[in-house]
């Protein structure tokens, strides 16, 4: 596997609602990734919307259902939200990208959450900006905002 180059930069303040709800949604599909948006108001992380993932293989890979994707993002739009952010969960990988999650990116504007359940005991959660199959991390801040 090729080594990323990835560095942090800056703190990307996400309420600890959000996290709970992307952790459980990883928990409660433990043998396939999930995925979704995250819509924002402000810059702050305000609204997660699951999307199915329709990949070939989920448990190795995700890709956002079309229809649900684009109906999430008229939601987001409908609700005055910004897209903030795609996530999606690695069930028995690390939270970085990997080769094909920089291959696959699309939206150089939003941040990327990894969720990994390949921890013992405990749940990992990543943000990574991802631009020209390049990732860096952002440092993840929580906040009881929302």
């Amino acid at each position: 596997m090729e080594s990323l180059n990835i560095m942090t930069q800056e703190y990307i303040q996400i309420p600890r609602k959000i996290i709970n709800q992307l952790l459980h949604l990883a928990q409660i599909s433990p043998d396939s990734e999930v995925c979704g948006l995250i819509g924002s108001i402000n810059g702050l992380p305000y609204s997660c919307y699951p999307v199915k993932n329709c990949a070939e293989y989920p448990q190795q890979h995700f890709q956002l259902d079309s229809v649900q994707q684009i109906s999430a993002m008229a939601k987001i739009r409908d609700q005055n939200e910004e897209l903030f952010a795609i996530y999606h969960s690695h069930p028995t990988a690390p939270a970085i990208p990997s080769i094909i999650d920089l291959e696959l990116s699309s939206y150089p504007k939003a941040l990327y959450l990894i969720i990994s359940l390949n921890t013992k005991g405990i749940l990992e959660i990543r943000c990574f900006k991802i631009d020209h199959k390049s990732a860096q991390e952002m440092s993840l801040s929580l906040t009881d905002e929302l």
